[in-house]
């Protein structure tokens, strides 16, 4: 590697990369900027962390603060909704949240399509709830084991009960992890965030418009070909719509 082509690296690297000291400064600045009105700088600022890979959720939500401050709807529900998926809950954000849908456009109307088994139990648990259980049990299994061999033999049979009994207990919460997961891969939920959104009978521009949508609305991406995806609504009615007016989760 050259000399110029090092300098060159290493500069790329240290623009795209934050110390957690600088990370933390960073968000306090865009809480500041928040506090003070000026939504302009917090955005930049909280979206320069998000950029640089810190995601997580109290970024997430006060990026959905100010988004809504501003009357973005659509991007304040995609930052809430965000914030959610990386594990954020709490009454504050679900009462953001709450506030942001009620200023929508769109009230949809009709009967939801009915969800598979999997993501009915899904959406009825908390991942990272089943997640520490998974964990908790299968690492507890194993230390028991663990402790079954270390014990003399006329004192472990109970070790080796417990063993059983945690290891026989991660196996559901093992199978809802990963129900979790395949649900979280292959469901593609996204947020409307163009001020109008026309869905076509067919991915075609001058196909006839079904219905039109606007920001704010979340909906769930089907499928996609060149620059239109096929979008459902929670009453399962369904449309083509281009690709950059929605974003997802």
């Amino acid at each position: 590697m050259s000399a110029i082509t090092a300098i060159l690296v290493a500069t790329l690297l240290g623009q795209a990369y934050y110390s957690p000291e600088e990370a933390q400064l960073l968000f306090q600045q865009a809480n500041e900027s928040f506090l003070e009105q000026d939504y302009a700088s917090a955005r930049e600022g909280y979206e320069k962390l998000l950029s640089r890979g810190f995601g997580g959720p109290d970024i997430h939500y006060n990026l959905g603060t100010t988004y809504l401050s501003e009357g973005d709807l659509g991007r304040a529900v995609l930052a809430f909704e965000r914030a959610r998926r990386a594990g954020g809950e709490g009454p504050d954000l679900e009462a953001n949240l709450a506030m942001a849908r009620a200023r929508q456009l769109d009230k949809v109307v009709g009967a939801a399509p009915e969800e598979s088994f999997h993501e009915r139990v899904v959406t009825a648990t908390s991942g990272n709830l089943v997640a520490w259980l998974f964990l908790g049990t299968w690492l507890g299994g194993f230390a028991f084991l663990f402790l079954f061999r270390v014990l003399r033999p006329g004192s472990r049979v109970w070790a080796a009960v417990v063993a059983g009994l945690l290891l026989t207990a991660s196996l559901p919460s093992g199978a809802l992890l990963a129900a979790h997961v395949w649900v979280h891969e292959t469901r593609r939920d996204a947020v409307v965030i163009a001020p109008t959104l026309r869905a076509r009978e067919f991915p075609k521009e001058e196909a006839k418009v079904a219905f039109e949508v606007h920001p704010g609305l979340k909906v769930r991406v089907m499928e996609e070909t060149g620059r239109y995806v096929r979008i459902r609504l929670p009453n399962g009615l369904e449309g083509w719509a281009e690709r950059e007016g929605v974003a997802e989760i």
